[in-house]
């Protein structure tokens, strides 16, 4: 990648004339050239609180055209930009600003309470109170929160549009929310543009395809699409995310739009397959990433003719590493197809030595697309690296004709609903009730979620039987605690935990023990 300015902007001396963004809910279209006044707007803003080149700008908003246009305004002004997932807990959110050092933060009406308990510093909204609809709410919804300013109302600065080099961060994106010590991945302009370019040559780009957002923007499945399509010529169809994924919704969405493109989880997928009527028969790409597809998914989309391509990413590649077509997803289930251009893929054994083919061992990822480290943590950095790359903390094989099969995790992270859930933080959280003396967590295979967080917990000596124990409240305690999806959705009860002759829990045995109850 050449030095010059944002995608955004390089993309409107071209086609300034072709959409650029529609909403779904109205059809409210913005061409190219509209985006890109909006978006100069939005910067003179951001500049007017003082932001300039470098900076830090969280963004703690669901996925929206405002959320997709502040994306492009930050790299505008050359800030580094910094999601943060709006379905965790206040302090799970706190804990990651703090890391990523903010210099302000964005946020819309529904989240500005939180993101004004969170920081110190400060806080604009970017829906200037407009409700769920997209049109102005009655009068106040910002002003009862005191301290938030509407990103409109702040006096604009003239700036410097940003001049953009390959290995400039762009980004810092959380990989999860659920650890004590939180790590932000840094992804750089030329991250990101690799990514792009590789992602276009494995599914192919038409200049009137038309990509639907329905995932969140805090995900790189959410954002890498903002990017993309401002760097293809393309269309984006935005669906407002602040109701959460509605199956139906997206069907219909993708006939009104004629969408030829859209990216899902497996459990969305799911429960689209459920939902009953076909997506539309402009859509060619439905790229499943964010957890193992289980092999029925695929074989329900071949009979469906689902042009599914299983993809295997990570944050720290800024999205794919490798992606298949639909052809092999349903004569190899299970793959995810062989690494995208300029990707290399190596399986190291417990020593880091490359394995043959067939053999499995740890993903390790090398290429443009990979990141430069962990965000002001150098031993994390340190310790992500080999001789062949990146370690993923992936265990996989790589056959004879190059396709990557992904099979598990080194670690015991949780993968459900395309959330990464740390089963020890769920534990710490079990064991600050009162009447859980201690609780280990694993996760199940789970047909609609992948996997599901499940508990098993011992009671306090005092407590007596487990039927002491009031299982809802302490499911509630954990609520307050944790984020939706980290609550645990199965929780059994036992006298002690199965531990090894070393003293450690013995997972596998957590795990006999809640599949048998």
């Amino acid at each position: 990648m050449r030095s010059g300015p944002d995608p955004l902007a390089r993309r409107v001396r071209s086609t300034p004339d072709r959409p650029a963004l529609v909403e779904a809910g109205t059809g409210a279209t913005l061409r190219y050239d509209e985006l890109d006044e909006r978006v100069r707007t939005l910067a003179g803003h951001l500049a007017g609180l003082g932001l300039d080149a470098g900076d830090h700008l969280g963004l703690l908003a669901p996925t929206s055209t405002d959320s997709a246009a502040l994306v492009h305004a930050a790299w505008r002004l050359g800030l580094r930009l910094v999601p943060l997932n709006v379905r965790l807990a206040d302090p799970e959110l706190a804990a990651q600003a703090a890391r990523a050092d903010l210099d302000a933060l964005a946020c819309v009406g529904e989240t500005a309470a939180t993101a004004l308990s969170i920081v110190d510093l400060s806080v604009v909204s970017i829906d200037d109170g407009r409700g769920d609809s997209g049109t102005r709410a009655d009068s106040g919804r910002l002003d009862a929160v005191e301290g938030v300013e509407p990103l409109p109302s702040v006096d604009p600065e003239p700036f410097e549009p940003a001049t953009w080099h390959a290995d400039d961060p762009a980004l810092a994106m959380f990989t999860s929310g659920t650890t004590a010590d939180p790590k932000a991945v840094t992804l750089t302009m030329g991250n990101l543009t690799a990514s792009a370019t590789a992602s276009a040559f494995r599914l192919g780009v038409l200049p009137t395809d038309r990509w639907l957002l329905c995932l969140p923007v805090y995900h790189m499945g959410g954002l890498a699409p903002v990017l993309r399509t401002a760097l293809y010529g393309t269309t984006l169809v935005v669906q407002e995310g602040r109701s959460g994924f509605d199956p139906e919704d997206v069907v219909r969405t993708t006939r009104e739009h004629d969408v030829t493109g859209l990216s899902l989880v497996p459990t969305q997928l799911d429960r689209l397959l459920d939902a009953g009527p076909d997506l539309a028969d402009s859509v060619r790409t439905v790229l499943l990433g964010g957890a193992p597809a289980p092999p029925e998914l695929i074989d329900r989309c071949e009979r469906r003719g689902v042009p599914v391509h299983p993809t295997y990413g990570l944050t720290e590649t800024a999205s794919q590493v490798a992606t298949a077509t639909p052809e092999q997803a349903f004569a190899h289930p299970g793959t995810v197809g062989q690494p995208l251009f300029g990707t290399e893929v190596t399986i190291v054994d417990d020593d880091g030595e490359p394995l043959p083919a067939g053999e499995s061992g740890e993903v390790v990822v090398s290429g443009l697309t990979v990141t430069p480290g962990y965000y002001d943590d150098a031993d994390a950095t340190h310790r992500a690296f080999c001789d062949h790359g990146l370690r993923t903390g992936d265990v996989g094989r790589v056959d004879e004709a190059g396709r990557l099969w992904v099979t598990g995790r080194l670690d015991d992270r949780i993968l459900t609903g395309g959330e990464n859930v740390q089963p020890e933080a769920v534990a710490a959280a079990l064991r600050t009730h009162p009447s859980v003396a201690d609780a280990a967590v694993v996760g199940l295979d789970d047909t609609e979620w992948g996997q599901r967080v499940a508990a098993l917990v011992v009671p306090v000596a005092d407590t007596g039987s487990d039927a002491d124990v009031d299982e809802d409240a302490l499911l509630d305690h954990c609520r307050e605690r944790l984020a939706g999806y980290e609550v645990p959705k199965t929780v059994r009860f036992a006298n002690g935990l199965p531990r090894t002759a070393s003293g450690t829990v013995d997972r596998d045995a957590v795990r006999r023990a809640l599949v048998e109850e």
